[in-house]
């Protein structure tokens, strides 16, 4: 299976990997797996560190070297990506702007894999490739 960590994810899996199911932890841990995490998630931490030490104390390059020391691969950003914008099944009325999570959810639609989130206003979404813990 591949699968994409969402960004609170790549970080609880740094900091706090209590908050990450026993389930989850196995899939990630699995060797037969194949873990991604998206430079996106490194622009957004980035962003959300620069923004609010206290409340993201981890900038987004940790997270990225954390990343790699664990084995899981760097996602870059592609046009193929971008063009599932234009694709994704959302409820009518969702108030949902953020443009990180949809274009994570891009990434994985467009490269079959499974996004796993804890953003349960992803629900909205109503993506196969959505796996809200």
């Amino acid at each position: 299976m591949k699968i994409l960590l969402d960004s609170h994810i790549l970080f609880w899996a740094m900091d706090q990997e209590e908050k990450i199911p026993a389930d989850v932890l196995d899939e990630i841990n699995n060797p037969a797996n194949d873990v991604f995490y998206s430079v996106l998630s490194v622009w957004e931490l980035t962003l959300k560190n620069l923004k609010n030490p206290k409340g993201m104390p981890v900038s987004g390059i940790k997270v990225a070297e954390y990343c790699d020391k664990s084995g899981f691969t760097r996602l870059p950003l592609q046009n193929e990506h971008v063009q599932q914008l234009a694709t994704l099944n959302k409820d009518e009325g969702v108030d949902h702007k953020d443009p990180f999570d949809r274009m994570l959810i891009c990434q994985a639609k467009a490269e079959g894999m499974t996004f796993i989130t804890h953003d349960t206003k992803l629900s909205a979404y109503h993506e196969s490739c959505v796996n809200i813990i």
